[in-house]
């Protein structure tokens, strides 16, 4: 037997050798595109699958079907691909166009007004012809015009634009749009009057998907959001991996690089072909992400974020041409890279930090957003501090047995009734469950805990008496969806080990955050505000949260749920040109803590991995509404 794992699906399943891919998916509830029902003549089950050692030869049809270079980004066909003898888990990539599922991405935030004021800019004027008493060269003849109609007194040029001036003003017949970045340089002309046509894009680069909204800059508005996976998965789930895979060679580091970049031209192509617009009409993009997605988009050696000290290149925003770095856009525009804080609180941070307002607020304010790394801030006095703690996949699906990510099947709501143990949950798309994604499962181990099926270490009471609970092998698990229920042909079950990957990962976190509560002499009644972003936070039960020990306990009034706030930060700098030089001011005012010189985090990492901490007086509501449980305490600790 061998495990595969489905990406971006995050589901894993034993298979027997001489199994096809295709075969293994269905019975893993992956649904896979198959027209011609697995007989290898259609040829739309394409996946990619990065180690292929294991895997039989590439057949003649596969080689019939697939383009040279597929096969040498590693594309496979699903039903012609049979694992014989992998010497390690194997990873399969499922590209968006080979999979009949449907991912739930958390594409928005809670939108921040701010006053317009874009980079991008654009003037109309008219021309007067050459004659042989005005023989002003063309570009003189330009910026003239642009400096007595809109008193401009110092413009640049884009070098290909002026290549291509001379043709350009007279195919218009001397009456042109010119669009202006920054106040500081031509990037376009236009042939007539454009100037109500000028469009942005704001992008979230996250380790596993891609957010981009298109907006009209002429009114602020997102007029389409377009989001896709992260097509470097396949290089690795998370960003250590592709910090390894890009290690000092300069190839490997290009193939990521392209990879992001076609990923954030296909949110582009997408957006274009729902509104009708033009990708040459896209004058700035203004991108975050954590600062390994930083480099790897910018093309920058990553190696040293994975090496202490973790030094990133460059803290300071990036402005680059779009044809610089390939992005479907106005090949003349800027994309812009917003600051970074650190190795590993990166662009997204600040963005957060944007969309939150906590850097300007005086009330003390806790913000998380989780993820396969989370970051953390705890505000107060309008100081900041952060820190990155890795909290590993598990809210993700990654190294839960039946965990997934938030895709249509997945139980992403668990209820569990006091005495009869009756389970009851809500699927994403209300279709038949397919496996846990992270907001299900945190949801489970609170209403185990809370129904006392599992103790304070997160052990199963096997004095209970219901058939959910049992062993399986050599492992006790309890059943959330019975066969019959499901997608997949089998029992939907949490184990301890599942139980414990949980609370690792709710460990880091919550010791993080009470790190840098200490650290700002934050107490937890001082915390006014709560602030959880990211597609978790927006899913994720509150009650649920607290009753685990992921954040701590405060009045579910005081918490918020802020949505993907990166994207938000992200378009509130594309929109306006002083919320860009906030960035800057942001990143500058954050001071960075690293956790592993901390003395307080080995402590309160361990007393974290209790439900809900080792010191229950930490959790009083928690406390309260469990009853019994003050009882218990002696025998868990």
């Amino acid at each position: 037997m061998f495990s595969i794992v489905f990406e971006p699906c995050g589901c894993t399943i034993r298979a027997a050798s001489g199994t096809t891919i295709l075969k293994a998916a269905e019975e893993a509830g992956v649904r896979i595109r198959s027209d011609c029902g697995g007989k290898g003549i259609c040829g739309k089950c394409r996946v990619a699958i990065r180690n292929q050692l294991g895997l039989e030869a590439l057949s003649q049809t596969e080689a019939e079907l697939l383009t040279v270079e597929e096969v040498q980004l590693g594309y496979r066909l699903a039903c012609r691909s049979r694992v014989l003898h992998p010497s390690e888990k194997l990873t399969v990539v499922i590209p968006e166009e080979s999979s009949l599922g449907e991912r739930k991405f958390q594409e928005t935030g809670i939108e921040v007004y701010v006053p317009l004021e874009p980079a991008v800019t654009k003037y109309f004027i008219s021309l007067s012809k050459p004659t042989l008493e005005d023989f002003r060269p063309d570009l003189e003849r330009l910026l003239d015009s642009l400096m007595i109609e809109h008193h401009f007194e110092s413009l640049d040029i884009d070098y290909q634009l002026l290549r291509s001036l001379p043709k350009l003003l007279r195919e218009a017949n001397w009456n042109a749009t010119s669009v202006i970045w920054n106040k500081k340089k031509i990037i376009s002309i236009e042939t007539g009057d454009t100037t109500n046509d000028i469009l942005g894009l704001a992008v979230d680069l996250g380790t596993s998907k891609i957010v981009a909204q298109l907006v009209d800059l002429t009114t602020g508005e997102t007029i389409a959001v377009a989001t896709v996976d992260n097509p470097q998965i396949a290089w690795g789930e998370n960003i250590i991996s592709r910090i390894s895979f890009a290690d000092g060679d300069e190839e490997n580091l290009r193939i990521l690089q392209d990879m992001v970049v076609s990923g954030v031209n296909e949110t582009i192509n997408r957006l274009c072909s729902e509104t009708g617009r033009s990708s040459s009409v896209i004058y700035e993009a203004v991108v975050v992400g954590n600062t390994v997605m930083h480099h790897l988009f910018l093309g920058i050696e990553p190696t040293y974020l994975g090496l202490s000290p973790f030094i990133p290149s460059t803290k300071r925003s990036v402005n680059v041409k779009a044809c610089e770095l390939k992005v479907n856009m106005n090949s003349a525009g800027i994309v812009n890279v917003l600051p970074v804080v650190a190795g590993f609180v990166g662009a997204d941070a600040v963005a957060d930090l944007m969309a939150s307002g906590i850097y300007n607020a005086d009330e003390a304010t806790l913000l998380i957003d989780i993820g396969t790394n989370t970051e953390v801030f705890v505000s107060s006095s309008r100081e900041v501090l952060s820190c990155s703690c890795a909290s590993g996949p598990a809210f993700e699906g990654g190294h839960i047995s039946q965990g997934m990510k938030a895709m249509t099947g997945a139980i992403e709501k668990v209820r569990i009734e006091e005495r009869t143990y009756k389970v009851y949950f809500d699927t994403i798309g209300n279709t038949k469950p397919t496996g846990l994604c992270g907001s299900g499962i945190i949801d489970a181990v609170a209403e185990m805990f809370r129904c006392k099926i599992i103790d304070r270490l997160g052990r199963f009471n096997r004095s209970i008496e219901t058939p959910r609970l049992r062993e399986s092998g050599s492992k006790m698990e309890f059943v959330i969806a019975w066969e019959d229920e499901g997608g997949v042909g089998r029992d939907i079950s949490i184990s301890e080990k599942d139980i414990s990957e949980i609370l690792l990962a709710k460990a880091a976190i919550f010791a993080s955050s009470s790190v840098l509560m200490k650290r700002r002499s934050v107490s937890l009644n001082d915390l006014k505000k709560v602030l959880i972003a990211g597609a978790l936070g927006t899913n994720t039960s509150p009650e649920s949260a607290k009753i685990i020990g992921l954040i701590p306990d405060v009045p579910l009034e005081r918490i918020g749920l802020l949505g993907n706030s990166a994207i938000v930060g992200a378009k509130m700098a594309l929109v306006s040109k002083s919320m860009r030089e906030e960035a800057e001011l942001v990143s500058q005012r954050v001071t960075y803590i690293e956790l592993t010189t901390d003395p307080d985090f080995s402590k309160e990492f361990s007393d974290a991995l209790y439900l809900p901490n080792r010191d229950i007086n930490r959790f009083p509501s928690v406390k309260k509404a469990l009853g019994e449980l003050k009882e218990e305490i002696a025998g868990a600790s």
